[in-house]
């Protein structure tokens, strides 16, 4: 393993830190940017990322405006915001307008900006000033990305809008005026220029020592360069090392060192470097700064305090829930926690009770697929594919409206179905058919990361105003929403779904306060990967037990439903029988 992180040698202004959920881009992003400052640079670390816990690793308050790290000199942070970006952009877009507009006219563009669709560009637009005129007062900008779905999307806005403004002098009707998108153009231009320059910018791929995040890795990698993101890297996160003869570390560390040794051949060719597994997390200046450290972990053996956890089977929650006939069982949680697993075996479960189950994702890099790796009768697998539904939507729109139109007038409707919010308005339009589908049977759901799944919410809650406003005093009684099925405690379960360390279980429950005040009750949480639930005795692993313990308490304190724990396991829980393994794995 290197004893230099080489990334530091020779860093580029703009560095981008992306990859698969639960890798650790925040903890090696923000490492990097104390490194930086560190050594005298004047550093601005932003998270693209709708829930970030950067201001819980730091220590301090993020906000929408650079906010200055204490005991980090020279180190700033800002939170891109979306709900603050979207309103900055709606006031901007109004402004535009002038004095002479109509009380009406401004009315009606509030309107068309009140959508998902303004939340997504007011982000990115806030995302391209950073990589033009924001950035200037700065040695180095870093981006602590969202999971690797979510961000792809971002990085390709930057081309989707200046293909879609150039030569364009109407705009997109779900974004307002012309002037609001046009007066921009310059600013989307730029971006795309830095992220094209190699000599700028800096893709930095994060991964663990596992099959799936390399894998996802070099998929990105793919499609990043397609995108013209061509100066790429490859950081591999936490690699274990055992020490002595204990069979669970020795497995830990068998796994992890396949997983390098098979690494896709997209990534070979990538400067590597090596970070290992440290015996803390990553919370507060001093675990971040040792994180980079090429000295190993001084681990001392610590004595791990029994903890009276009332833990439960997985199978016990799917009994739980098969004892309805039909629903929509919601899994989610921050990126790396499981997810896609822990939906693939509820799913499982109830096809042994004898129930006929739809399994799918909202996940743009969630491959269910992959992790069944056959197929069961009674299961059917699908997923909500944005570029496959954008298609979907954009055909039926054009043959709903074209009849009666012009040739000029169609040509006018394509462009502006043309927009990236298109995107957007056409995912949430599956997500919507998707939990119609839980009317009569079981439909398990593996959402996306915690900031992407929040977005669809929105989207949700967005769409449930739209409607309401449109049949006040119409017999609004009779519509039903997508966001009333989600709130109905009958119709939808929500699982959250955690590991045992600080960073997601303080996400799981920041999750679980967001979905109530939208008045959606979790039903039930799991904790995935217990290593509390081995008899390691391993010094890192066990320093490590120590952590998961209190984070075990922190849990029993926010969960006020029942909650279910899957131990670590010894294999990858890939294919139908691995993956229905799990629902009876009980802690030893």
């Amino acid at each position: 393993m290197p004893s230099h992180f080489t990334l530091l040698d020779a860093p580029t202004k703009y560095l981008f830190f992306t990859g698969k959920g639960g890798v650790g881009k925040t903890s090696v992003s923000t490492s990097v940017s104390i490194a930086l400052a560190d050594s005298g640079k004047k550093v601005l670390l932003v998270s693209t990322d709708a829930a970030s816990n950067l201001g819980e690793m730091l220590g301090i308050e993020l906000s929408n405006q650079p906010v200055a790290v204490p005991g980090a000199p020279g180190m700033s942070v800002l939170n891109i915001d979306p709900d603050a970006a979207a309103q900055s952009y709606r006031s901007r877009v109004v402004e535009q307008m002038g004095p002479q507009a109509s009380a009406e006219d401004v009315s009606t563009v509030r309107e068309q900006l009140s959508g998902a669709c303004t939340t997504e560009i007011a982000t990115f637009d806030e995302f391209s000033n950073l990589l033009s005129r924001g950035g200037a007062a700065y040695d180095h900008v870093v981006f602590d990305t969202a999971p690797t779905g979510h961000t792809l999307r971002l990085l390709s806005l930057p081309k989707a809008w200046s293909g879609f403004l150039n030569g364009n002098d109407r705009g997109a009707s779900c974004l307002g005026p012309h002037s609001g998108l046009k007066m921009q153009e310059q600013l989307f231009n730029q971006a795309l220029a830095s992220l094209n320059n190699a000599a700028l910018t800096t893709i930095v791929l994060v991964a663990r020592p596992d099959a799936g995040a390399l894998n996802e890795a070099a998929r990105s990698s793919d499609e990043l360069r397609e995108l013209g993101l061509s100066n790429q890297r490859l950081v591999v996160n936490a690699v274990f090392k055992a020490s002595g003869d204990d069979p669970i570390a020795k497995a830990i560390e068998a796994l992890g060192q396949k997983a390098v040794n098979e690494i896709p051949m997209q990534l070979r060719s990538m400067t590597v470097d090596m970070i290992p597994l440290r015996a803390v997390d990553s919370v507060g200046l001093a675990a971040l700064r040792g994180l980079l450290s090429p000295l190993p972990t001084e681990v001392s053996k610590v004595v791990v305090h029994e903890s009276r956890f009332d833990h439960r089977k997985l199978s016990e929650l799917v009994a739980k829930l098969a004892k309805g006939e039909r629903g929509l069982i919601m899994v989610m949680g921050k990126g790396g926690v499981g997810k896609t697993t822990i939906a693939a075996a509820i799913a499982l479960g109830l096809v042994k009770s004898g129930k006929s189950v739809h399994l799918s994702t909202t996940d743009p890099a969630a491959h269910l697929a992959v992790t069944l790796n056959g197929e069961v009768p009674g299961l059917s697998v699908g997923r909500i594919d944005p570029k496959a539904e954008t298609q979907k939507y954009v055909d039926k729109i054009v043959a709903a409206k074209s009849p009666g139109m012009t040739p000029a007038e169609k040509d006018l409707l394509i462009e502006d179905l043309r927009s990236p919010c298109t995107e957007e308005v056409a995912v949430f339009h599956a997500f919507s058919h998707v939990v119609s589908q839980a009317r009569s049977s079981f439909v398990v759901l593996d959402t996306a990361p915690t900031g992407h799944s929040l977005l669809l919410m929105d989207a949700t809650g967005a769409y449930h105003r739209q409607m309401v406003r449109e049949f006040e005093g119409k017999g609004s009684g009779r519509i039903v929403t997508p966001l009333m099925r989600l709130q109905d405690a009958d119709y939808t379960k929500i699982i959250l779904v955690t590991l045992p360390e600080e960073t997601p279980v303080s996400q799981a429950a920041a999750l679980q306060d967001d979905l109530r005040r939208a008045k959606i009750e979790p039903f039930a949480w799991v904790l995935n990967k217990s290593l509390m639930a081995t008899d390691t005795q391993d010094p890192l692993l066990h320093a490590r037990l120590e952590g998961e313990r209190k984070q075990i308490e922190r849990v029993r304190k926010y969960a006020t439903h029942e909650v279910f724990m899957v131990p670590w396991a010894a294999q990858p829980p890939v294919g139908v029988a691995a993956v229905e393994a799990l629902l009876n794995s009980t802690p030893q």
